[in-house]
Parts: structure tokens; sequence; C-alpha cells
């Protein structure tokens, strides 16, 4: 299902900015710092360098692929969850196809205690990086303790000339239960809403991207608070259905995984960029073939059986149209 406000007279207007929980791309080096264990040639999941390189090649793939068959080019934008650090995101750009491109990253490590964090890949030819910094998310147990979680990673910039404000997300999980964990997801949306305010002091109307795996759905509560300023419009929120999502659990669908525009993409003006379309990027190439989970996302993992797959999400992406 798809939103098409504005019909693609040239590929060469039409720009792809995408989000993809990498689930778990780790080195094969032991973080002393870090619970990487299990992601070691040791660990319980046999972590190699072999498998690896496979997990790369695969993402690099599915990368270069968002947005091909419209565009003719990969993302200008890629925002990025579960890299364990600076090395692999390297990593992952200097494998083909997306070593063809010119990309550079936004990366920064995060209090996590797995050692996953946020990052923004970008094309130079399209994207310049005025400031960025990682936002850290202030979130706390019951017991009063703080729960270190995923910063979340802000880039300021220029894409094809007209600026831009950039979120990267992974809010914290659903790990001790919906109810139990929804305080800490709410407060991630305060704290974008809080930054976006101080943006405004300086800025009129500024142009917003959030993106993200935000362990929430469009209706949840903590992205309705996101929503609750009335500068921002989710276009993911009519693509969920029973039926398809970005993740699949207990063979339930959910679509956590969401890219979220401010309303001035709505319009066109000569100079901008205009919203076009949204969806689920939902390959077959990216499915489960057969069995009880044909059709849902092809995992690296199920427990610690190693499945050689992609990643349990798949990617969103967003197109606009760059109004010359």
């Amino acid at each position: 299902m798809n939103f098409s406000f504005f019909k693609k007279k040239s590929v060469n207007t039409l720009h792809t900015v995408a989000f993809y929980n990498l689930e778990n791309l780790f080195d094969t080096i032991d973080d002393l710092d870090t619970l990487d264990d299990d992601f070691t040639p040791n660990g319980s999941r046999k972590w190699t360098p072999r498998r690896y390189k496979n997990k790369l090649a695969k993402l690099a793939k599915t990368i270069g692929e968002i947005g091909l068959e419209a565009v003719g080019l990969p993302p200008v934008l890629v925002g990025v969850a579960e890299v364990e650090n600076e090395s692999v995101v390297q990593d992952l750009l200097a494998t083909e196809p997306l070593n063809k491109y010119n990309y550079h990253y936004v990366h920064y490590d995060s209090p996590d205690e797995r050692g996953i964090d946020n990052a923004l890949l970008y094309n130079k030819d399209n994207f310049e990086v005025i400031s960025s910094e990682a936002i850290p998310l202030m979130v706390y147990s019951l017991a009063g303790q703080r729960d270190t979680t995923r910063d979340i990673l802000y880039v300021h910039g220029n894409l094809n000339g007209e600026e831009v404000h950039i979120f990267v997300n992974h809010w914290p999980s659903r790990r001790n239960g919906e109810v139990e964990t929804d305080y800490k997801r709410i407060a991630a949306a305060k704290t974008i809403n809080e930054y976006m305010g101080q943006i405004e002091e300086g800025v009129e109307n500024p142009n917003y991207i959030v993106m993200g795996d935000f362990n929430d759905g469009p209706s949840s509560t903590s992205i309705k608070t996101l929503m609750s300023r009335n500068r921002l419009h989710n276009p993911m929120e009519t693509l969920k259905s029973p039926n398809r999502g970005s993740a699949n659990y207990r063979k339930s669908w959910s679509l956590f995984d969401q890219i979220i525009v401010s309303h001035n993409f709505l319009n066109y003006e000569k100079g901008t960029h205009s919203f076009c379309e949204a969806n689920i990027f939902d390959e077959n190439f990216l499915t489960e073939f057969k069995g009880k989970y044909k059709g849902n996302p092809r995992r690296t993992y199920v427990g610690t059986r190693y499945m050689g797959g992609f990643s349990d999400h798949f990617p969103v992406y967003v197109q606009f149209k760059y109004n010359s």
C-alpha cells in the first residue's frame, strides 16, 4: 500500500530515505566494555569472520536495492540501528555494491550495555552534514537506576541544498512488557519534542525527518506523544495491516520501524523536497521461503541457531521529489 501525492516525471528528481534495523551487526572482536561475548568466534553464536562477511554482503545488497527500481540509485540517507561500533559501519560501506557510491556516515558510541548504536549513512553527492550530536535518553528503572539505552542520533544537514534536521532512533524495547516499559518510549518522544522546541527558537518551520525502530506502532501512546506538537506527519500510519509489517513476532506483524516527516514535505515549492511515497521494503529475497515462518524476515539467527539471513526487520523507506 503506497502513498502517491505526485506523479514521478523524472527519476532524476526522486530521492529515497530509508531506515533499517540491522539486527546485531557485531564484529568478531570481544569488547571488554560491552556484553558482546555471544558474537565472537568462541561465543554462543559462533560468530566467525566468514559469518560476519556474509551478513555484511547481505545487508549491503539490501540497502543498495532500496528504491533502486524507481530512482536508479540507492538511498541518499539511511538510518541504521544495532551497529556495534564505527568499524562495522566502515566495513558495511566498503562492501559491494555500497562501495560504488560516495557514502559516508555519522556515528557515536552509545551507553547501551550491549554496545549497539545508531548511525546515519549518507551519500555525499546529495547530503552535507552541518552538525551532529548524540542526544542522551535519560530513562530510569522504578528503583531509580538509569537504563543505559541507545542515544538518539541527531544530524543537521543540507539535502540537495535544503536544510533538514534528522533524528535516528532505537527506542527502549518491550522486553519486560509493553505496559511496564511504555514510560521509557514516551520519555524518548518527549526528548525529541523538547529538542525540536530548541531548534524552533532559531529556525522558522524547520524540516524534520524522524526515523527509527521505535518499538511501538503508529497508534501507540509514545508515537502520539511525538506527534502531539502538530509539526509531523506519519506516512507509515496506513501501511500496517494484519498481513504486513516490518517485523513479525509470534505470528503477529508490527510496524515499529517508521519514518515520520514534517508537514513542510507535503507542500510544493521550488528548491524543496515533496513527499511522494512511503513503503516497507519486503522483497521476496529478504523473506523466509518455506516452513512455519514463510514470509517473515529471514534472520541471521533464531536463538543460537545460525540461519544465514539478513535481519529480523524489513527496511522501511520514503521517497521525495526534488522540485527544481
